[in-house]
């Protein structure tokens, strides 16, 4: 697939490539990004120009990951960034991170929404997943703010600097943004519960 650009109210996102090395780099210098992400530690040079120059364009190519750069329209100013990687059939996951300078302005949630309503009319995708580490609070406070329904915690669903650790994962589904899913979707209910037994028993 070729790479798209999205835009909202704010944002242009759009790929990034070999000129967009030196700007991911100096932003995922920020220990905030360095804690909660996967990402290598050190983060070095040639890490952010195999991302701009291979992980990236590889992604939108085979279809696993669709991957955007946030920027502010206009310009070259990076806001984030934002990955829609696929799962399994019709499940994706959802990651992020936002530039120091532009955190507390909504950004990152306005850009989970555009590229969650892309990947279900566009990627054939049925469920976005959302997972962080416990105690990443900023990342739910945004996922909630996009619409995710916060499921519950995996003991050690994730591995982040070598170690396994507990995450909380959510979820958005088409409907939560009104619109139809790919393939049809039957909601579990809560069975009524059981009348008590025979006295004594």
């Amino acid at each position: 697939m070729d790479p798209v650009t999205l835009t909202t109210d704010r944002l242009v996102l759009r790929t990034v490539d070999a000129r967009h090395t030196d700007a991911v780099y100096a932003a995922v210098q920020d220990p905030d990004i360095q804690r909660w992400t996967t990402i290598p530690v050190p983060y070095l040079h040639e890490h952010a120009l195999s991302f701009t120059r291979q992980v990236v364009p590889d992604g939108w190519a085979d279809g696993s990951m669709f991957t955007w750069g946030l920027f502010l329209p206009g310009g070259e100013d990076l806001v984030g960034m934002l990955s829609i990687t696929m799962r399994s059939l019709g499940t994706a996951e959802i990651g992020f991170w936002g530039t120091k300078r532009h955190r507390g302005n909504g950004y990152l949630t306005e850009a989970a929404r555009a590229a969650s309503h892309w990947a279900f009319l566009q990627a054939c995708v049925d469920r976005v997943e959302w997972r962080a580490e416990v105690g990443n609070a900023p990342s739910r406070a945004l996922a909630e703010r996009a619409g995710f329904t916060i499921e519950g915690t995996l003991r050690s669903a994730i591995t982040n600097k070598g170690v396994r650790r507990d995450c909380w994962v959510g979820s958005l589904l088409p409907s939560d943004l009104g619109l139809p899913s790919s393939a049809p979707y039957l909601p579990a209910t809560t069975p009524a519960p059981a009348p008590p037994g025979p006295s004594g028993a």
